[in-house]
């Protein structure tokens, strides 16, 4: 019986929340907190589209003052970049408030569905060691398909909300004892909603179960926030949400260049500079 639907994986991803300790870096010098500046915008100016990327947003309200997000292609990497961040001069005013492990997830319910079909006509039996290793083989060729949309860059847009979630697993609404069918029919509607808002906000899903607390993450990007109210609020309609989504805490914050470190060490809100060209 088809049950579980294949999934696609892409950058591994860590979130990092930090409550700065704002009167350190005001005692400190002007030249001090130049070369503290010039650390953090040199790790963040380090990455690359092949090997990955950081990216800085300062937060609103009290659960954090900074967020960096990294995408790595493995947990070894996302590992060092913890520890490079740990090790900037700067790290001294950091205090770790949350984190968040995921990575980055494609939904595959009707590819899985219309795999089922092509497989089963060939004769083979689900759950049998032939059909898993079909499987596997048809999901490498999707993974080649579908690369760029698992390991694509963090968009240069300026407002950013992350917000981990889970499918309700309660006695009553259970998303994981529904039949197949009618969650792949559920998610068409959800990602419907999601297509309705494509030119004004850009989705990264990243998939958590078993890497942290919650079983998803999401993460937005809009060149206006008021989308993400818009957005969450038409989906919290569909089925898949009013009856089977929980979710977690929200961050809310403006994702900043690294040559605008400096300008947000001193205390001015920094700015997203255009690339060039």
């Amino acid at each position: 019986m088809l049950t579980v639907p294949e999934t696609l994986e892409g950058w591994c991803l860590l979130h990092q929340m930090f409550r700065v300790s704002w009167p350190a870096l005001v005692q400190a010098t002007n030249d001090e907190r130049a070369e503290l500046a010039q650390g953090l915008r040199e790790f963040l100016e380090r990455g690359s589209d092949t090997d990955g990327t950081t990216i800085a947003v300062a937060m609103l309200g009290h659960k954090a003052d900074l967020m960096l997000v990294h995408a790595r292609r493995s947990f070894d990497a996302l590992v060092q970049a913890q520890l490079d961040v740990a090790r900037l001069p700067i790290a001294e005013a950091f205090e770790a408030t949350t984190s968040y492990v995921s990575v980055v997830e494609l939904g595959m319910y009707d590819m899985t569905a219309k795999l089922h079909e092509q497989l089963t006509a060939q004769g083979l039996e689900h759950g049998t060691d032939d059909y898993r290793a079909a499987q596997k083989a048809a999901m490498q060729v999707q993974h080649g398909r579908v690369s760029s949309r698992l390991y694509t860059a963090f968009p240069a847009r300026r407002y950013v909300c992350f917000y981990p979630m889970d499918k309700r697993r309660g006695e009553i609404k259970n998303w994981y004892s529904a039949p197949f069918e009618t969650r792949a029919a559920m998610m068409r509607e959800h990602g419907h909603i999601g297509r309705l808002y494509a030119g004004e906000v850009t989705q990264i899903i990243s998939g958590s179960i078993g890497f942290d607390d919650w079983e998803w993450g999401v993460d937005l990007f809009a060149d206006d926030p008021v989308v993400f109210k818009r957005l969450i609020y038409e989906m919290r309609f569909d089925e898949a949400s009013a009856d089977y989504g929980e979710f977690g805490p929200f961050y809310t914050g403006v994702q900043f260049s690294p040559s605008e470190v400096a300008a947000w060490v001193e205390g001015t809100t920094p700015a997203l500079v255009p690339a060039a060209g």
